[in-house]
């Protein structure tokens, strides 16, 4: 497995972590022991960057992950939490922080992050971020980073801290959902803030598994616009390059479509794993890389499709 440096130089992850959303079992159905024997697989097979939320079934996320730490060993892995918003104000933040500290059983967060700017403005940013550098002095948590954040609150969140800077900024993208290619990952090359990749599988639409004559039942996808019958119906277009380069390659859909971001070495995935094999596809995506000739297939195919709004 190959390893990157988060930020200028932070901490040392692997080039694709887990992300564990999938612990949360008012979204979806949870197997505890599965989740934890892909985390534990992942791990073998050399990912070591965990990442999770307090936002995440309320807490039960973090509880799981606490799990496999404790298998795994403290010092063997990278553990990464989120805030939510509600918690933003200084002392709330302290407060959320001790309550990840305890759910993860773990004396020090690795990288402790903001899940979402504020969407009231009602907390000044000023505060939130001198909260996390409180934490930073103490020891409680590694480093800082940022989700779902734009250049703006990136360079207001960043103005704000004098010991220490923001290394990462966890923020959709895979092949179909690429905004950030516009603004915010040509900033966070400029000032080497590392992208942690959240839904680079788009909800395993690039695993292949759904097709416009194969839609998904569950809540979490059924009402997604990504899932309309139009744009599953472009988005083959885009399969079928990808089904292409699969069977030239020997590796999976999912694998293509998650190597394509690591082609970035700021760009670090974070896909799910809900068991031991989908951990063991997900950690088959590193230590390989496609050829120019294959990129340019696959830039071709998603540029000639023609996806509709969604958010």
């Amino acid at each position: 497995m190959n390893y990157v440096t988060l930020g200028r130089d932070g901490i040392n992850v692997s080039k694709i972590g887990i992300g564990c959303w999938q612990a949360s079992p008012d979204i979806w159905e949870v197997n505890e022991d599965e989740i934890v024997n892909g985390i534990v697989r992942s791990h073998e097979l050399g990912v070591n960057l965990i990442d999770t939320a307090e936002e995440y079934g309320l807490g039960h996320s973090e509880l799981v992950v606490g799990r496999a730490v404790k298998k795994l060993g403290r010092d063997n892995v990278i553990v990464a939490t989120k805030v939510n918003p509600p918690h933003l104000r200084f002392l709330e933040l302290q407060r959320a922080c001790e309550a990840s500290l305890k759910r993860l059983d773990v004396k020090q967060i690795d990288l402790y992050q903001i899940h979402w700017p504020d969407p009231y403005d009602q907390v000044p940013l000023r505060h939130t971020m001198k909260a996390l550098e409180k934490l930073y002095t103490e020891g409680k948590i590694r480093a800082i980073g940022v989700s779902n954040f734009a250049v703006r609150d990136l360079e207001e969140a960043r103005s704000y801290l004098s010991r220490t800077d923001i290394v990462s900024n966890q923020l959709r993208y895979n092949l179909i959902q690429r905004e950030i290619e516009e603004e915010i990952l040509p900033y966070c090359r400029r000032n080497k803030i590392s992208i942690l990749a959240w839904s680079p599988l788009a909800l395993g639409l690039l695993t292949g598994k759904y097709r416009w004559d194969n839609k998904p039942t569950d809540k979490a996808r059924e009402s997604n616009p990504i899932f309309s019958d139009h744009n599953l119906r472009e988005i083959e277009k885009l399969l079928t390059t990808l089904s292409e380069l699969s069977k030239k390659r020997g590796k999976t859909i999912g694998q293509i479509a998650l190597n394509w971001l690591m082609k970035d070495p700021l760009v670090i995935p974070i896909p799910g794993a809900r068991n031991r094999r989908q951990a063991e596809e997900n950690s088959s995506a590193a230590d390989w890389d496609l050829t120019n000739q294959e990129l340019n297939e696959i830039d071709l195919a998603c540029n000639s499709l023609n996806i509709e709004y969604f958010p």
